[in-house]
């Protein structure tokens, strides 16, 4: 027989072996990278695929609002601020799963917010496909506090399928006070005119949001990011200063009427703006009511607007006359033109000057405002009877580089710079001296021939009689967290050194005559020395015959607190003229902030 042929087995050589260990430690190293990246991934990246793995889950989140800041008086007192307001939301199909779920969840509505038990559940048959179905809206926290404590419970978290939806609401306190300096809030988030608009990044937040997923254990759970509640703004305003200066011009205009009238309140010594008031005020939580626009027209002219003219209307409605309105200020800026002669020396405080009832420029007869003359007149003499003609000689003298040069220091026809919206622009109305004419350089020694608006007057007005600081103007002076701790102050911004206070305190001892025994008499307050300056402005075209009257005024005027703005545009029952009506309604707002302000008197 022959023998069988076995095959010879090979043995594992060194390569091999080699090559084996190679795979088995390339095996073992792979192994321990991914055990490496699971370990990076679940521990140093959580955060970051958590937020991943909860982008991909939107359609399970929810919002929640941030609550815009509060605005407030300088004593604390709210002028604006948020509410919070709740929506019943139903899971119809998680509720209609069970008898037991349905049970639950009408035992609940029914027992804590006393709803009707039929209606509720023919509400959720007929959508009870959904997973979301808004049952009742905009509800104040003590309509639904008993419902959202018992879900909180141990009871309450075996009910499925309640929720509720949170959003803020802007409220005012007191709707229609202060409404051109606060402006309002349109599409829940966006600031329209006033502070609102100004401060719009400062009072918004950041919306927080809470997310619903389904955890390891297949249990449903949720993670929520708090929002961010915006800043509180104290501003510079006194609701009783506020209130004050409203219900002067509410009786004024009840009594006689206008085409607008305002009153602007400041402290002179800092540029903070205590009162800012508008004779067509509208109400603020409902400000596109057409029953607002009653204040500046009739309702025939209302119902005839189309609906692109009632956006115009609704627009210079909210618009603030006191920021954006311009207008030439008239004689209240007489005292401007002798400050700077007195400041460059070329007044010294003795002249005197005869009126004959106009001067004559060129081929122009350019009269007074008491047009049988005022005779003789001292320097003083000139502000206290608002002399054109004496104004005149005065800004012949000082030559149109002086006087314009002082213009500009005293930052007419330059923006204040305010905190508000919407600024008039008004440099170029204002002359230069290489470009004004005689004519303009009469005419603007009265206040005529250029332009202002009442925030340039008083700021320049407030450095006039403080001594020579301009103050940049402002209507905010602290900004707080939600919890009220202060983030910020806004200081007080000196601008510049207008005059000297030799010159400023010259100034107010003629401004003082104009109050004791010139055109500003019916600004007497007892107890107190006040100074000021009546203002007529002819307004353009002047064939029409229509004026603006108004009064800037102060007191003490040793050591002035206040200063107080009146500017009526038309008098509608009276004589357009009679700057007697400024000066009353500045008296009255004078005597009350200084008793609100707890200013010490200063005379028998």
């Amino acid at each position: 027989m022959r023998k069988k042929k076995y095959k010879k087995i090979k043995r594992i050589n060194n390569a091999m072996r080699v090559r084996a260990l190679s795979v088995s430690a390339l095996i073992a190293i792979l192994f321990i990278c991914l055990m490496g990246r699971l370990v990076y991934f679940s521990v140093a990246k959580n955060k970051t695929y958590e937020k991943k793995v909860l982008a991909q889950q939107n359609y399970q989140s929810q919002t929640l609002p941030y609550k815009r800041g509060d605005i407030l008086d300088r004593n604390g007192n709210t002028l604006a601020t948020s509410q919070k307001l709740y929506s019943l939301v139903l899971e119809p199909k998680n509720i209609l799963r069970t008898e037991q779920t349905q049970k639950n969840a009408l035992y609940a509505l029914t027992k804590y917010m006393d709803l009707d038990r039929d209606d509720l559940l023919s509400y959720m048959k007929d959508n009870k496909d959904s997973y979301y179905s808004v049952y009742k809206k905009d509800m104040k926290y003590s309509e639904v506090a008993d419902l959202k404590d018992f879900l909180k419970s141990k009871n309450g978290k075996k009910v499925v399928g309640i929720t509720f939806s949170e959003k803020y609401v802007r409220r005012y306190p007191n709707k229609s006070l202060a409404s051109h300096l606060l402006g309002f809030v349109s599409d829940g988030s966006i600031g329209t005119t006033g502070i609102e608009q100004y401060y719009n990044s400062t009072l918004s937040g950041v919306d927080g949001r809470k997310y619903t997923y389904l955890n390891e254990e297949l249990e449903q759970d949720d993670s929520i990011v708090d929002p961010e509640n915006g800043k509180t703004l104290v501003s510079t305003i006194d609701i009783n200063i506020q209130k004050i200066a409203e219900d002067r011009l509410a009786k004024f205009e009840k009594k006689y009427g206008s085409k607008g009238s305002s009153i602007l309140v400041m402290d002179p010594n800092n540029g903070e703006v205590l009162g800012m008031a508008n004779s067509n005020k509208y109400d603020l939580e409902h400000p596109r009511d057409e029953k607002g626009l009653l204040s500046k027209y009739s309702q025939s002219q209302i119902d005839s607007m189309s609906e692109k003219q009632k956006v115009k209307a609704f627009n210079e409605l909210w618009k603030n006359p006191i920021v954006s309105n311009s207008f030439e200020p008239g004689s209240t800026y007489k005292p401007f033109t002798v400050a700077g002669g007195l400041e460059d020396g070329i007044l010294k405080g003795n002249e005197h000057y005869y009126c004959s009832g106009y001067k004559q420029v060129g081929k122009y007869k350019i009269h007074c405002s008491h047009r049988d003359g005022h005779g003789n007149l001292s320097l003083s003499d000139s502000i206290a009877y608002s002399c054109n003609v004496a104004l005149m000689d005065i800004a012949f003298k000082e030559g149109k580089n002086v006087f314009a040069k002082y213009q500009k220091d005293f930052n007419f026809g330059v923006k204040t710079g305010i905190d508000l919206p919407g600024e008039a622009e008004t440099a170029g109305l204002l002359h230069g001296a290489d470009q004004m004419t005689n004519v303009d350089l009469a005419t603007s020694s009265f206040g005529q021939s250029f332009n202002c608006s009442m925030i340039q007057m008083a700021s320049s007005f407030s450095s006039l009689v403080n001594g020579g600081s301009y103050y940049k103007p402002h209507v905010v002076k602290q900004t707080r967290d939600d919890k009220g701790n202060v983030v910020s102050n806004k200081e007080s911004e000196l601008v510049k050194q207008t005059i000297s206070a030799e010159t400023s305190k010259k100034l107010r001892t003629y401004m003082e005559e104009t109050v004791e025994k010139g055109t500003g008499k019916k600004a007497q307050i007892k107890g107190y020395s006040v100074g000021g300056k009546t203002g007529t402005a002819q307004k353009i075209p002047r064939s029409a015959g229509t004026y603006i009257v108004s009064f800037c005024g102060f007191a003490p005027v040793e050591n002035p607190k206040v200063v107080v703005y009146v500017v009526i545009d038309e008098i509608q029952k009276d004589s357009q003229l009679n700057t007697g009506l400024a000066v009353e309604m500045a008296r009255d707002v004078l005597k009350e902030s200084l008793k609100d302000m707890n200013v010490p008197k200063t005379k028998k």
